[in-house]
């Protein structure tokens, strides 16, 4: 049974894993061994992710069809701030990979019978709030700037945003303070739900030792989020199939990522 434990471990205590400074080598190292993982057996890992470039597809078609076209990039991008949290599973395969244990696919659901499930939903909890406010963020930035008067079409949408003042100063506003949502779920969130799932150790401390990583590995950290960007935006550009292949290799190379960072107990 799991029991309710968040702030802290199951027996109560704060416990504040060792952080390790590591180079812009590891972050490129920890990205080829989560290429490694990928390939070990593909098949199993892109049928699980194909419920990435659905959502996708889901979320452009539901945003487009209700009228929202001011919000299809919002959610688009806003998409990849719940990332850390839907790769949960694949860091689970990872871990067992590294111990040599039957990685089928079918272990990443057993996360369901973590101890730090509660933590694990809390942390995700905190990236969907963020992911709701920049959604919010978005739209009151749009009807600051054009009014709350939906668009009529796609055509004049897209005229009003690339063809106007007003669609520049949206374009530029808007990534500019999407940039700090990422940073904010990069910062608190690169290694807290590997970590939760190799130590249970509660949510705070997950959050605060991914605070405490960024810190002391501030331009590794920064690179790491530059090329999950870039690979997220490659990813998408064919109708979303891309981000069956581009999450999975992403969230395995996030665990090797956190190996690296975080000092293991074992070796200690």
């Amino acid at each position: 049974m799991t029991t309710f434990h968040v702030m802290a471990g199951p027996d109560e205590t704060v416990m504040r894993p060792v952080i390790r400074r590591i180079g812009l080598d590891d972050v490129r190292e920890a990205l080829s061994l989560g290429l490694d993982d990928f390939l070990a057996k593909p098949s199993h890992y892109v049928f699980i992710s194909l419920i990435y470039p659905i959502c996708g597809v889901v979320l452009v078609t539901w945003s487009s069809g209700a009228n929202m076209l001011p919000l299809v990039f919002p959610l688009i991008a806003g998409f990849a701030l719940l990332g850390p949290l839907l790769a949960v599973g694949l860091y689970e395969i990872s871990r067992r990979r590294e111990l040599r244990l039957d990685a089928s696919w079918r272990h990443a659901l057993e996360l369901r019978h973590s101890p730090a499930l509660p933590a694990i939903l809390a942390v995700g909890a905190m990236l969907l709030v963020l992911f709701l406010v920049w959604l919010l963020t978005a739209q009151a930035l749009y009807v600051s700037l054009f009014g709350p008067q939906p668009p009529q079409s796609l055509s004049l949408f897209l005229a009003s945003v690339f063809g106007t003042e007003n669609g520049e100063l949206l374009m530029l506003a808007g990534n500019a303070i999407g940039f700090c949502f990422a940073l904010v779920v990069l910062a608190t969130s690169v290694i807290a739900f590997p970590l939760l799932i190799d130590r249970d150790v509660g949510a705070v401390v997950a959050v605060e030792t991914s605070l405490r990583a960024t810190l002391v590995n501030p331009l590794p950290i920064v690179c790491w989020g530059l090329i999950v960007a870039a690979l997220l935006i490659v990813g998408t550009i064919p109708l979303f199939v891309g981000l069956a292949v581009v999450m999975p290799i992403l969230g395995h190379a996030t665990w090797h990522l956190y190996r690296k960072i975080v000092v293991d107990e074992r070796t200690r």
